[in-house]
């Protein structure tokens, strides 16, 4: 039942009544909190789209060793995000991070950059999820399925989970990501065992595969691999031991991601062998990994990874949408946006009205997307590929400023603090890895057309990061905003369920 805190609160800080302003704890343990977070990184979908894209499109042989070298930036990125994950507890994560060392108005424009990037993110997968689901239709029902329909149906059972308890979809996540990783092993397992004529090559790993101009395009493709390790804290309240947990699942993440995607692309040239992967890769496309699979391990394998293909997009964006779901109850808790947002499900616990938001603009996307399919003479593949291209390098680069500035909080956090001398070796990992992904920032904004598949001199290469731009200047508007008009909404950005156990204690207190 809601109790009413005192009216003698703290400065600056306003009530606000009732548990269903905060999650709530205990429901996620090491496993169900890794199983969440992983089920983002959707390793098939890397490992069957991304891989052979970056192969083709950059032409870079040593793929496996991005992954190793983006391992090492996000192991460094993730010293300092996970000591602060020990003191700022709150599902805003990011935005609650940076508001805490970069200030409140920072933290208001962080807090709208992470829901349109994770909402980019899971948005965009709905695309490439309709037409692989169109294509096994058409493929084993011989049933001819518009894009679509089946999206349109992902976004509402997505959203159905989206209200149920978090265990409960992490039971879900879990499943489906045992298997579909199980598989990709299977086939690591296959390669390596039948290797192309030039044997078990480990020219992939030679730094002299990375000489040349695309590198940090390609590090740009290769780093939307890892989202996903990031949202660990973000599930925080929702754990019984946060400052245990979730240090230690952010870095089992980084780490496991890491080895198994530089091993699995190494597998593919392996397999193909490492003077043929770019050109296999340009010539197959996505069709790359199921050719490798059907003549090493038959048809009956191959027709079951098409299916966790597809399953493992339906995980993955269901990770998304808890996480702009609780990004949202953050923000409506903390007066970012209404105070409807900021309340949970009283069955489930579950932040509900983020759920719907996240679903409602889901269904929105697509719809747009399938009217402009609706032409008769046009290419069906276009909007689709458009959709899950476009969104999903907007939602990358979002997220890869985010880490960023996380990074440059750190060091503020600890240095206000008057902990610089106790934290020194994580300020120096924190800059280290600000830099890196400040550079890789760079690069994705720079060479945009080529993510995203434009010609050169298209107005898609400012358009599309300019929703990000315009992302980071409303926020600071709004945060300006806030601290002229509402100082006490404004000194609540990044509390989170701590100005609510604040005013507990002073309403206890008299």
């Amino acid at each position: 039942m809601a109790t009413e805190s005192s009216s003698k609160s703290r400065p600056g800080i306003s009530t606000f009544k009732g548990q269903d302003r905060a999650l709530r704890a205990g429901r996620l343990g090491t496993g169900g909190l890794l199983l969440s977070v992983l089920a983002a990184t959707a390793p098939l979908m890397v490992v069957a789209g991304v891989m052979p894209t970056t192969f083709a499109v950059m032409g870079i042989v040593g793929q496996p060793l991005l992954y190793v070298v983006l391992g090492v930036v996000l192991v460094l990125f993730s010293v300092g995000y996970a000591e602060m994950s020990r003191h700022v507890h709150n599902a805003g994560a990011f935005y609650a991070y940076i508001s805490r060392g970069l200030g409140g108005t920072a933290g208001a424009s962080a807090a709208l950059v992470a829901l349109v990037a994770y909402n980019a993110l899971q948005v965009g997968i709905y695309g490439i999820f309709g037409f692989e689901v169109s294509g096994l239709f058409a493929t084993y029902a011989d049933l001819s399925v518009a894009w679509w329909i089946p999206a349109l149906v992902a976004a509402l059972v997505v959203g159905a989970l989206g209200w149920l308890k978090i265990d409960v979809n992490a039971r879900v996540l879990g499943v489906l990501l045992i298997v579909e990783v199980a598989l990709v092993v299977i086939f690591d397992i296959a390669a390596v065992a039948d290797p192309a004529a030039q044997g078990l090559s480990l020219h992939a790993f030679n730094p002299d595969t990375l000489s040349g101009a695309g590198v940090g395009t390609a590090l740009c493709f290769c780093i939307a691999a890892f989202l996903g390790f990031e949202q660990a804290p973000v599930y925080a309240e929702e754990t019984s031991r946060p400052h245990i947990l979730v240090p230690r699942v952010m870095f089992l993440a980084v780490g496991g991601v890491a080895v198994f995607f530089a091993l699995s692309s190494w597998a593919l040239t392996v397999a193909t062998g490492p003077s043929a992967v770019v050109a296999e890769s340009q010539k197959q496309s996505a069709g790359l990994l199921f050719g490798l699979t059907e003549s090493r391990l038959g048809g009956t394998f191959t027709d079951v990874l098409h299916v966790l293909f597809v399953t493992g997009m339906f995980a993955a964006m269901l990770s998304f949408h808890n996480v702009v779901a609780r990004y949202a109850f953050a923000m409506g808790r903390e007066g970012l946006l209404p105070a409807a947002f900021g309340r949970t499900n009283s069955a489930s616990g579950a932040p509900g009205t983020g759920s719907l938001l996240q679903t409602a603009v889901s269904v929105v996307v697509v719809v747009v997307f399938a009217i402009a399919d609706d032409k008769p003479t046009g290419d069906p593949t276009v909007p689709v590929l458009h959709l899950f291209t476009w969104f999903g390098n907007i939602g990358s680069l979002g997220v890869i400023l985010l880490m960023a500035a996380a990074s440059a909080s750190v060091i503020a956090f600890f240095v206000r603090r008057g902990a610089a001398g106790a934290q020194a070796w994580r300020l120096v990992t924190s800059a280290l890895a600000g830099i890196a992904l400040l550079v890789i920032a760079v690069y994705t904004v720079k060479d945009f057309d080529v993510l995203v598949g434009a010609g050169p001199g298209s107005s898609l290469s400012w358009v599309l990061p300019g929703i990000i731009g315009l992302a980071v200047v409303v926020g600071l508007a709004q945060g300006l905003l806030l601290r002229a008009r509402r100082p006490e909404a404004h000194a609540r950005i990044g509390l989170g369920n701590e100005a609510f156990q604040l005013e507990k204690a002073a309403g206890e207190a008299s």
